[in-house]
């Protein structure tokens, strides 16, 4: 599976602790950044990772800053992205089966090394379930699609 992982400067070393746990279990880990602890705007390392998956340059996505909410807002703004913060296992296991998230989110000062690996490891684990999810996530699309045109709710 090929997963795009990116950071802050407030993330780095959690960063490149999950880049070498995926690559460790076979993933093709591509780490897009920053490279270096000077301080960047996370808006601009959501945006890279995110359009890597919406078009499909990418199987998934793994964004990491302080606490995960900046990565999650920036890149849920690309069309076809579902970011989702998870903070447990149960969060991410869910965010997968339940919102067919394709990019997982994570707090480098809310969780610590070994739990963001479990979380990793959930996310990727779990399986999208359909059925009345399916038409949740398609009730999802329908607003990004609504917004994307240029409509503005009534």
């Amino acid at each position: 599976m090929r997963i795009v992982v990116a950071s802050d400067h407030a993330a780095l070393a959690l960063k490149a602790r999950v880049v070498e746990w995926l690559r460790a279990r076979g993933h093709d880990a591509v780490d897009l950044g920053p490279d270096s602890p000077g301080s960047v705007d996370y808006p601009d390392y959501a945006l890279r990772a995110a359009e890597e998956v919406a078009a499909g340059l990418a199987d998934s996505g793994i964004l990491i800053c302080g606490t995960g909410i900046g990565m999650s807002l920036a890149a849920n703004k690309v069309p076809g992205i579902r970011a989702a913060v998870a903070t447990d296992t149960y969060m991410a296991r869910l965010a997968r089966a339940h919102n067919d998230a394709n990019i997982l989110c994570l707090g480098a000062r809310v969780v610590g090394e070994g739990l963001a690996e479990d979380i990793v490891e959930a996310w990727l684990g779990a399986r999208f379930e359909g059925g009345r999810h399916a038409r949740r996530v398609q009730k999802i699309l329908a607003i990004e699609q609504r917004y994307s045109r240029g409509s503005r709710a009534s």
